[in-house]
């Protein structure tokens, strides 16, 4: 179990194919606040269909996109 499974579960009921969050964002969603383990925790999203597509460190906002089936 992840700290951020209820982030990535949050993510995968989305009906967009493309999510856009400012950190602040991600960190109500999570319920914790967001920290460098994060870097590491993203390759967990691909279990739920989702992927990191960018993350913007000056803008402090994390892109995620659905994953194409097959991949």
């Amino acid at each position: 179990m992840s700290k951020y499974d209820t982030l990535w579960e949050r993510i995968a009921e989305a009906k967009e194919d493309r999510l856009e969050l400012s950190f602040e964002e991600v960190e109500l969603l999570a319920g914790l606040p967001l920290d460098h383990s994060f870097l590491n925790a993203k390759k967990e999203l691909t279990a739920y269909g989702w992927q990191v597509e960018k993350i913007q460190l000056k803008e402090c906002r994390v892109r995620f996109a659905r994953m194409e089936a097959g991949k």
